[in-house]
């Protein structure tokens, strides 16, 4: 899952928004002393890495990364984050009980007031996110297909990432279908893995 994703299944806590922010950010053990993460954050990352491990492993998942494969190879999977956090945005006060420009606000401000506490590329990507307003634009297909190009320039190979958009476009909604049976299922094990962490 992408940003907003990850966002809000850190359960508007502060230390595990900032660690689920910067989990890609974070080689090795995030409680190594040189990350200089607190507790909160370590679980944060954890949850980050706990959310790719079943997002990847997920039959609705694979199910579009399959649709995307012929265009995006390697990267049908960056593409699947983009669309499915499109798809969360559309659908966010139903889905969440909560309207998506107050959760908006609320993930800009945290970062803003903790920008100390995040490494130097995830800084750079948090200051661009806000100033574009990346979230607010996932609602949008021209917002995905921002998106989508921006990550293209910044990929090592080819990526076909450029001109996803037309799969979106092509299989709007069977890929909307495979969201609505795979958000469910993530919510509840984000649930169990938060606790899991949290207690141990």
């Amino acid at each position: 899952m992408n940003i907003l994703a990850h966002g809000y299944l850190s359960n508007r806590n502060t230390g595990l928004l900032i660690g689920n922010f910067i989990g890609d950010f974070i080689k090795g053990d995030p409680a190594n002393p040189r990350h200089h993460l607190s507790p909160e954050e370590v679980i944060g990352v954890r949850v980050h890495r706990a959310i790719d491990f079943f997002t990847d492993a997920h039959p609705d998942v694979a199910a579009v990364r399959d649709l995307l494969h012929p265009r995006c190879h390697k990267y049908a999977g960056a593409a699947v984050d983009i669309f499915f956090d499109h798809f969360l945005a559309l659908n966010f006060k139903q889905l969440t009980g909560e309207a998506l420009p107050d959760f908006i606000r609320y993930f800009y401000q945290t970062l803003l007031d903790n920008q100390a506490r995040l490494p130097s590329d995830a800084s750079r990507m948090a200051d661009y996110m806000i100033r574009q307003d990346w979230l607010t634009n996932y609602q949008f297909i021209e917002g995905v297909d921002r998106s989508l190009k921006g990550v293209s320039r910044r990929t090592a190979f080819p990526s076909g990432l450029e001109t996803a958009i037309l799969d979106l476009e092509r299989y709007y909604e069977l890929i909307a279908r495979h969201f609505t049976y795979f958000w469910p299922t993530l919510v509840e094990h984000v649930q169990q893995t938060r606790t899991a962490l949290t207690h141990s």
